[in-house]
């Protein structure tokens, strides 16, 4: 299957005064044509620094990329000036944020926006882009689209808005959209239907999806395949059936156990003792190591590589067939 995306040893870094952050810190991951890539991890894994550095959107100047690729189709995004990335954003690669009111412009109507994508990337008339903003809306489930092209975002409830932020990123037909935890503020039931749609525009124009996320559930539900990352770097790689059938990596296997399950009576949830690590003081060795409950005196004092083993990948001396486990 021939990859629409590949980020190459990818390292974002922070700087304050007197330290530097590792948000992102050699990551490598690919997405096919068609595919729906998912990772995964707590807050401050660096999921969503991974998403902002593909769209060139990471705060400047305090954040920069100091080294890798960002292959989309041939083309390393890393080498394009601010110019020719806006004609990247929003044509090639669309981005639905967390928050829809945050990310929808609350002084202009429902269609201005969409209109207004159209209008720059498609090189439209207004006349085109209105009729094609209300074909966009009815697409994404909107009954009475012509009317709602005039309504204001505070106007519409959190469903609706996550699907006016769907129906602008898909307007240009992108070849890859990025969802950073697009379901996170929404109910159980509005989470599924955004689900579902997510995933029917994804096979009615064929884009890739790279969907960013804290949430197994919703993992299982759309996936293809799984990056598990903890403290900017990748742990686990792996399709989804075999992610939850047999998780690897310790930590991967303290987000499966976190999991509530209606067959098993618990007074507790499980959790994954102690917190994620400050980035500025990371522990020595394997940064998962001071809450592994299968640490050991390797996992202290040396950074495990990711090992790939009989088609799975993973960041964990466990795994290690060459090397020492004692």
């Amino acid at each position: 299957m021939a990859a629409l995306l590949e980020v190459k040893n990818l390292k974002t870094y922070f700087y304050k005064k007197k330290s530097v952050i590792p948000a992102v810190d050699g990551v490598d991951l690919k997405i096919n044509k068609g595919e729906t890539l998912a990772i995964v991890g707590e807050s401050g894994s660096g999921k969503s620094i991974t998403s902002l550095s593909i769209m060139k959107l990471v705060p400047s100047p305090a954040g920069k990329i100091v080294e890798g690729e960002i292959i989309l189709d041939g083309k390393n995004l890393v080498d394009l000036s601010e110019a020719e990335m806006c004609k990247v954003r929003g044509n090639d690669v669309s981005m639905i944020f967390q928050e829809p009111m945050t990310s929808l412009n609350p002084v202009l109507t429902v269609g201005e926006q969409i209109i207004e994508v159209l209008m720059y990337h498609q090189k439209m008339t207004k006349a085109e882009a209105t009729k094609k903003a209300i074909e966009m809306l009815e697409m994404v489930g909107f009954s009475r689209a012509a009317e709602l092209i005039n309504d204001y975002p505070h106007r519409l409830s959190g469903g609706m808005r996550q699907r006016v932020m769907i129906a602008i990123a898909m307007s240009c037909n992108p070849k890859l959209l990025i969802a950073d935890e697009p379901t996170t503020a929404l109910d159980v039931t509005i989470q599924a239907q955004i689900l579902d749609l997510m995933r029917d525009l994804s096979h009615k124009f064929d884009t890739s999806i790279l969907i960013i996320t804290h949430d197994l559930g919703v993992v299982s539900e759309v996936a293809d395949r799984v990056i598990v990352m903890y403290c900017g770097q990748v742990v686990e790689e792996a399709t989804v059936d075999d992610l939850f059938n047999e998780p690897l990596h310790p930590y991967t296997i303290g987000l499966m156990g976190s999991i509530p399950s209606i067959e098993i009576e618990s007074d507790r949830l499980q959790s994954i003792k102690g917190n994620v690590p400050s980035p500025e003081h990371l522990p020595k060795g394997c940064r998962f190591a001071p809450r592994c409950p299968s640490a050991f005196d390797r996992c202290f004092a040396e950074m495990p590589e990711l090992m790939s083993n009989n088609g799975r990948t993973v960041r964990c001396f466990l795994h290690d067939t060459k090397g020492d486990k004692q």
